[in-house]
């Protein structure tokens, strides 16, 4: 909670340019603290909070996104026995780690961090489809059913994990 209580000491701008995310979520409380004290003003208090913080829930929603699909490549890359399609997974992965390096937030980690576990299940899921698909049903069979990876891992744009038939890393092939 210390990050938590030292963004909420910095003036908005400040925040605004750290932490794009907990400044929407500071900016719709004060808008709604605004309208609680009946602040005699023409604004649309209730709406303008509301606009604010869907803001950073679309940013946030973004940076799932990008997880999500990060993790299923990586599945994908792990666990296939296929080739040919191993360098477009790569780039993939590659695209995904940049859109979540240009939005993430110290703020914004943290609650990507506390759902992470139901990104997993959706990454899964996919990847599993994905690999069903190829035909790759043993592939499939073998996707762990709690995440492999850490979120450092899945952030560290050097970082594949081993394919499990020996395949070699994206980066080599």
């Amino acid at each position: 909670m210390k990050a938590t209580s030292e963004l909420a000491t910095l003036d908005p701008e400040a925040l605004y340019e750290r932490d794009f995310y907990a400044w929407t979520k500071q900016q719709a409380r004060e808008l709604r603290r605004l309208r609680r004290l009946r602040a005699n003003t023409p604004l649309d208090l209730a709406h303008l909070a509301e606009e604010i913080e869907d803001l950073g829930n679309e940013v946030r929603h973004a940076v799932e996104s990008q997880l999500e699909r990060l993790i299923e490549h990586l599945l994908k890359l792990e666990h296939s026995t296929l080739a040919p399609p191993r360098r477009g997974w790569a780039v993939s992965v590659s695209n995904a780690r940049h859109e979540i390096e240009r939005r993430l937030t110290p703020t914004l980690r943290r609650a990507i961090e506390r759902r992470f576990p139901t990104l997993y299940a959706h990454a899964r899921r996919t990847a599993r489809l994905a690999l069903l698909d190829h035909p790759e049903p043993e592939a499939a069979a073998a996707l762990p059913e709690t995440c492999p990876f850490s979120l450092a891992q899945l952030l560290d744009e050097n970082w594949y994990p081993t394919n499990r038939h020996g395949l070699p890393s994206p980066e080599v092939a």
